[in-house]
């Protein structure tokens, strides 16, 4: 009997399929602005003068900030939320990983080589990846802890491919 595990939507699709350019847009938005504050009432010299290296200096640091923030908000978003809408089957022969736009990934229970929890977790939630070997060729699909009752799905799994779960 098949059994279906769905990472929960909490946004819309299209939301997260265009995050990062959504606060790429948001970033440029805010930039133009400091700019437009700093070119209207800054008052910009361009001899050796202080008061015009503090602004530089400030309007680098600005700079620096916004594209900063805007890359570590895409990452720790996409990291928590890129699996929305995912559905993963298993049955008694294969494990199949179906993502929200349609892309397919099945993997044989009996070419799975090994299950394992990755070493170093960046950007939490931590994964666990399953590996296939078919041939001379390895495939993977990978889990995260945001998946509801992903502890029974890798249970279910390392009994169905009789592999160990490394963590």
């Amino acid at each position: 009997m098949a059994e279906v595990f769905q990472y929960p939507m909490e946004f819309p699709g299209w939301f997260i399929d265009y995050f990062d350019f959504l606060t790429w847009c948001i970033g440029v938005v805010v930039l133009a602005g400091l700019w437009v504050f700093f070119f209207r009432y800054g008052k910009f010299s361009y001899g050796i003068d202080l008061g015009c290296l503090w602004k530089s200096t400030l309007i680098i640091l600005i700079t620096t900030a916004v594209i900063g923030v805007k890359q570590v908000a895409s990452v720790k978003f996409l990291a928590e939320h890129a699996q929305d809408g995912d559905v993963i089957t298993l049955d008694e022969k294969k494990l199949s990983y179906n993502d929200r736009n349609g892309k397919d990934k099945v993997l044989d229970l009996q070419n799975i080589v090994r299950i394992y929890r990755e070493p170093v977790t960046f950007n939490p939630p931590p994964r666990y990846y399953v590996v296939a070997e078919t041939g001379g060729t390895k495939d993977s699909v990978f889990v995260t802890e945001n998946l509801p009752n992903y502890e029974k799905l890798l249970g279910r799994l390392t009994n169905l491919a009789d592999v160990q779960l490394e963590r």
